[in-house]
């Protein structure tokens, strides 16, 4: 395999921009506001329009991460933003109209199987709406307002299965995002500084020392540890936020760089991703292996650029809205705004430290995924 020099992969970054660009266009809704989006090329919106709310998001967000929102108006901007807004629920929460409680599934416990898709939808919803310019000041939160009380707040953590430390982290990062938009309110700001202190509290009390994961099992599981790690990403977002030093840096960093630097799936490639690249940026360690490692897995991740514009996630299976195990499908190896968008970070963050100020990014400022630990 040739060698490229550093000139020959910006070069093929702008490039690959450019018909990421042209791909966002195809995927228009017709009959909807401007900046309304398909999933996918597969997605049939006359069948499953309640979908065209997370392919909405992912794209607005991955427009404004590489720049691409200069075409959309203020009344536009406008008529997005109450489009969005339809799906929001009186206490503040995101939900896809046609979800029902036999339909969908994360854990046994119904309550923490909508806890986790409630979060998930809200905090990227929110994210859309603040690309766009649009979020205000993110009211109404109602619905987590009871996480401001010690004792649920307290027992909630003691409460999470880290035996499934991926899914824990989504759960963490979604409910600390939230609290730090509530942090703006000043009746409230006592309340969250205390219940963020306790997040943190009990991120330093469980965190293994030989990883810098959260998670059972992982030192003596391959995949568990995988998934610890796929957590941490999340959590980390916290104490990033909270300008506190992450517990055990160095043994993330040398995890991630034991990790081939191939392909996998969004999910797990931005996952590593996010971890080395806010290291690099934090902390002085292994900046130069971190480097190195971004120098060879960037071209194979723009080589998995499909013909259309687009990223897939994987190449093979179904690909499901999370945690809607008997709804919307499409297929994997197709082009979709998900991957698009979690491809993106990764390649952003990738070429924001190899070379600092190549694009003006424009990084999520609510934390979870496309968030840059530092770089705000």
């Amino acid at each position: 395999m040739a060698i490229l020099s550093d000139r020959d992969i910006q070069k093929r970054i702008f490039e690959a921009r450019e018909r990421t660009l042209a791909w966002f266009d195809a995927m228009a809704a017709p009959g909807h506001p401007k900046g309304v989006s398909r999933s996918a090329a597969e997605h049939d919106i006359d069948a499953w329009p309640q979908i065209l709310l997370p392919g909405t998001y992912n794209a607005l967000m991955n427009r404004q991460l590489i720049g691409g929102l200069d075409g959309l108006g203020e009344a536009e901007r406008d008529a997005l933003a109450a489009w969005i807004g339809d799906f929001r629920l009186p206490d503040g929460k995101f939900r896809l109209p046609g979800m029902a409680d036999a339909d969908v599934f994360k854990k046994p416990d119904l309550t923490e199987t909508w806890m986790y898709i409630d979060f998930h939808l809200t905090n990227y919803s929110l994210g859309g709406l603040d690309a766009i310019g649009r979020l205000g000041d993110a009211s109404p939160l109602t619905f987590a307002v009871p996480w401001l009380e010690t004792d649920l707040l307290t027992d909630w953590l003691a409460r999470r299965d880290m035996s499934d430390p991926w899914q824990e982290g989504n759960n963490i990062v979604n409910l600390s995002s939230f609290l730090l938009l509530m942090r703006r309110d000043e009746a409230l700001r006592p309340s969250v500084e205390a219940a963020l202190d306790i997040l943190v509290d009990w991120h330093l009390e469980t965190v293994e020392p030989e990883t810098g994961f959260w998670g059972e099992g992982q030192l003596a599981d391959p995949t568990r540890l995988l998934h610890a790690m796929a957590g941490a990403t999340h959590n980390y977002h916290l104490f990033y936020a909270l300008r506190r030093p992450v517990p055990h840096f160095d043994k993330a960093v040398d995890y991630c760089l034991s990790c081939d630097p191939v392909v996998v799936s969004a999910c797990i490639d931005v996952d590593i991703v996010d971890i080395l690249a806010c290291a690099h940026r934090l902390v002085d360690y292994r900046r130069g292996d971190i480097e190195t490692w971004f120098r060879t897995f960037l071209p194979r991740l723009l080589d998995f650029q499909g013909a259309d514009g687009g990223f897939a996630d994987e190449l093979t299976g179904t690909r499901r809205f999370d945690g809607w195990v008997r709804g919307y499908e499409e297929p994997q190896g197709v082009s979709n705004t998900f991957a698009t968008w979690f491809r993106w970070i990764a390649i952003a963050m990738m070429a924001e430290v190899l070379w600092p100020g190549l694009h003006p990014w424009q990084f999520r400022r609510m934390i979870g995924i496309g968030y840059f630990g530092g770089a705000d």
